[in-house]
């Protein structure tokens, strides 16, 4: 639904240049809710005002509903833009206006008639939850109201695309989860595609299906929240399920466990300790619920390096769980680095790695760790 290619947005002064895009590709899939997350500063509300061309890009291409808006014409934009919604953090509600007369504004710039708006001002309004709000001012109202004042505004021309551009950061968190719960009714009644712009990772864990994380304008990194947190090197899996670096002692393996949905209240760890004889430290924990369904992260450290502890992980993976050695302080570190397992392949041996790594099947690393031994 939403697609941007090797998009660029340089801002030019008398003496300097700021780049705020850096060649940006993203792509949104019809009906889904997409979060993208970063720091202030990041790029994230300059992309998503590049999405419906409030910024014109420097360069790169900017799609929605299969159009390629950065060639049309201002006639043919102004057009495309009625079924791009758009929602602010901070309401940009008129002040001198009631409820009623805010939300018509969209319909009033559109020549929709008179009888046509009032209905469709009620039926939007009875939409949101402030049907008996409508001659309220916007100084009468909480911020929680005025943000379902803005988003009733924002549905006004029935888009297919709504653009919400950190529209809880102004809010309490009950409030927070009234406006995700409110953005997730509307994209299933309405069968909307959301671009949500966020620096809180509890609204991608609530309601996002897929997220990006964007830095110094560029995307670092991109895919389905459920895929992020199956990738051992994912930063947003961690943001997402912060885990203390505790250091284990020598001689033991660390596992990184990822498990979903009923997963999470089996009792593995005391059944793995009784049934193998093995000694196990928990050294970090997180468990969320994210897109409805829980999902939870933990680290442990296995007495042993990891050709004693083969069984004992297969054991794991036979649970269904998803589990990644991170660290053998055994045998590997003797001779000089870490254990870095390559998903689907042998561990390497011969060169330090990146910490949170795939390991191979057992009877592989066994043969390699004794091999390079």
């Amino acid at each position: 639904m939403i697609r941007t290619t090797g998009l660029t947005k340089v801002f030019r002064t008398r003496d300097r240049e700021v780049t705020a895009l850096d060649d940006v590709d993203l792509r949104v899939a019809e009906g889904e809710i997409f979060g993208v997350l970063g720091r202030s500063g990041a790029g994230k509300s300059t992309l998503i005002r590049c999405v419906n061309l409030l910024e014109r890009p420097t360069s790169g291409t900017v799609e929605v509903g299969g159009r390629e808006l950065t060639g049309l014409s201002a006639s043919a934009l102004r057009a495309e833009r009625r079924r791009i919604g758009m929602v602010f953090q901070h309401f940009n509600l008129l002040s001198s206006r009631d409820v009623a007369g805010n939300v018509a504004v969209p319909l009033e710039v559109a020549g929709v008639g008179r009888r046509e708006r009032k209905r469709k001002v009620a039926e939007l309004l009875d939409l949101v939850g402030l049907a008996g709000h409508a001659n309220a001012y916007p100084a009468q109202l909480s911020g929680g109201q005025k943000q379902r004042v803005g988003i009733a505004r924002a549905l006004g021309n029935d888009p297919r695309v709504l653009l919400c551009d950190e529209a809880t950061s102004a809010l309490d968190p009950e409030t927070t989860r009234s406006i995700l719960a409110l953005l997730k009714d509307l994209r299933a009644e309405l069968g909307l595609t959301i671009l949500l712009i966020t620096h809180e990772m509890d609204v991608v864990k609530s309601i996002c299906d897929s997220a990006a994380l964007m830095e110094d304008g560029r995307v670092v990194e991109s895919g389905s929240v459920t895929d992020l947190l199956t990738r051992p090197d994912s930063r947003l899996a961690r943001d997402m399920f912060p885990l203390a670096a505790t250091a284990p002692g020598r001689g033991s393996t660390v596992l990184e466990i990822t498990f979903r949905g009923a997963e999470t209240a089996q009792p593995f760890v005391s059944t793995l300790a009784r049934t193998y004889n093995v000694d196990v430290n928990i050294l970090g924990a997180a468990v969320e619920t994210v897109g409805g369904r829980q999902v939870g992260r933990m680290r442990l450290a296995l007495d042993g390096v990891f050709e004693d502890n083969v069984v004992p992980i297969g054991y794991l993976r036979e649970q269904g769980l998803q589990v990644d050695v991170v660290q053998d302080t055994g045998s590997a570190a003797a001779n000089g680095g870490r254990l870095h397992v390559v998903e689907g392949g042998a561990p390497d041996l011969d060169e330090p790695a990146d910490p949170l790594t795939t390991p191979a099947t057992p009877a592989t690393a066994v043969d390699a760790a004794r091999k390079e031994a």
